[in-house]
This record gives structure tokens, C-alpha cells and sequence, in this order.
């Protein structure tokens, strides 16, 4: 499938998506002066291409208990265990993030618990599963970037 060609407006109104997928259609055309309808089928062009994947909703975790963040690497026995260990992975709740990746890690994990307790209980889990070897795990002090807009407008300005 080729590239997707998007225009100014189409940027415009990805971008007031992304601050909030719940932005009534008529709310950005008056922003962008243009109809509703037209908001509605560029909307819909860029689902049926596959650029917008649904939509997503934003939980502050804080306020929910589970301010608690790490990354777990977690080394394979065999990488041909991947595939199981994985399935065993997405049973574990807690696990909101799971890459396969090269280099030092087979599986590249992020864990949010209500605490260090809870974080040593969700890494021991990983570690009991049948062809993980061991695993090492990073601490999140602080979430200092995530910011989906940059790289948006990085794209933008490429195409």
C-alpha cells in the first residue's frame, strides 16, 4: 500500500484529535472554517486508510492506585518460547506494554502497580513463567515525555 497523501487540514484535525478524540466534528469545523460534513468524510478517509485506528481513551493511573511504573526485560530460555511466553504475558493484567525486541532483551515489558510490593508480586509472575530465563527491571522515577503531537508534526513536515 502506497503512502497516504494528507493536506493541511487533514494535520489540523488529527491534531485537535489527539488532544482529545472526543472533540465533537462541529466543534473543529467552526475551529478550521470549514463543514462538519467535510470534517466527518476527511475523518472517515483516514479510518478506511488505516491512518486513525479507533480512538483511545486517557486513564490518570494516579488517581486510580497505580502510580507505580517499571520496565522489565525479560530474557528467553529459547526464542522459540516467544510466542508461549507471550500469551502467558497478556494474562498478567499489570502488563500494559510487551515488545519483542533484539539485543540484550527477548521481550521488552511495562508494568503498572499500586506499589512496590504489588511491582515485585507482578515481576514475579513474569519470572514464574515457563521458559523465562530471568528478567531485569528499570524503575520509572518520572514520565518526563510523551508528547504524540511531536512526532505527528515530524511526519507532517516529511510529507
Amino acid at each position: 500500500m502506497g503512502k497516504i497523501k494528507l493536506d493541511e487540514i487533514d494535520h489540523q484535525i488529527l491534531d485537535m484529535l489527539i488532544d482529545n478524540t472526543r472533540i465533537p466534528f462541529t466543534d473543529i469545523a467552526k475551529k478550521l472554517l470549514i463543514s462538519a460534513g467535510t470534517v466527518h468524510v476527511r475523518v472517515k478517509k483516514m479510518e478506511e486508510s488505516g491512518i486513525i485506528k479507533g480512538s483511545s481513551l486517557m486513564l490518570d493511573y494516579k488517581k486510580l492506585g497505580y502510580s507505580f511504573i517499571a520496565y522489565v526485560g525479560v530474557y528467553l530460555n529459547n526464542t522459540s518460547q516467544t510466542k508461549f511466553v507471550l500469551e502467558r504475558i497478556n494474562e498478567i493484567a499489570f502488563v500494559t506494554v510487551a515488545h519483542i525486541t533484539t539485543g540484550k532483551f527477548n521481550i521488552f515489558c511495562k508494568i503498572r502497580a499500586r506499589s512496590t510490593e504489588h511491582a515485585k508480586e507482578v515481576i514475579f509472575m513474569l519470572d514464574d513463567i515457563e521458559g523465562v530465563y530471568r528478567t531485569e527491571t528499570m524503575i520509572s522515577l518520572e514520565e518526563s515525555i510523551n508528547d504524540k503531537k511531536r512526532l505527528m508534526h515530524s511526519i507532517f513536515n516529511d510529507m
